[in-house]
């Protein structure tokens, strides 16, 4: 068995960016995630001590534009980002269409650990901010260790 160097990759990520680059390769004979309607907003999930933390980039979209539910420990964001195109202007042609539109939907399976009636959310500037305190219980702490002579007499 071969030991290979673990990565953080995002194989959905690569093959967007795979399909952009056949798309240019074959002048954009393929679809991509603006052509078929779904695009996927990228996140990060960051923990500490106190929290999770999961921020989302969603530019061009608003407040009202996003859904964020909590049920049976499942996260859910969705949302949709219309195109800003003129309806019935035939007369330009676009020569590069790089921007993704359409509907999207994300989920993620939170652990135990987290306080559901303590969940916030904000956005400013297109990214969404979700933070997740974790519940008291599921904080580490510290156990003394008492001497043996105490747990002799007990």
């Amino acid at each position: 068995m071969a030991i290979t160097r673990w990565t953080n990759r995002n194989p959905w990520r690569e093959l967007d960016a795979l399909t952009n680059r056949l798309g240019f390769v074959f002048d954009d004979a393929m679809p991509t995630a603006s052509s078929t309607g779904r695009w996927v907003p990228a996140v990060n999930v960051e923990e500490n001590a106190e929290e999770l933390l999961l921020t989302a980039e969603l530019p061009g979209l608003t407040e009202d534009d996003i859904e964020i539910e909590f049920e049976n420990s499942v996260l859910s964001i969705r949302g949709e980002k219309r195109a800003q195109r003129r309806e019935g202007d035939d007369s330009s042609k676009v020569h590069i269409w790089e921007r993704s539109y359409g509907s999207f939907q994300r989920t993620f399976t939170l652990p135990r650990t987290v306080s559901p009636d303590r969940i916030e959310a904000d956005f400013a500037s297109g990214v969404l901010h979700i933070r997740m305190p974790k519940a008291p219980e599921a904080k580490g702490r510290r156990i003394e260790i008492g001497s043996s002579r105490e747990a002799a007499t007990a």
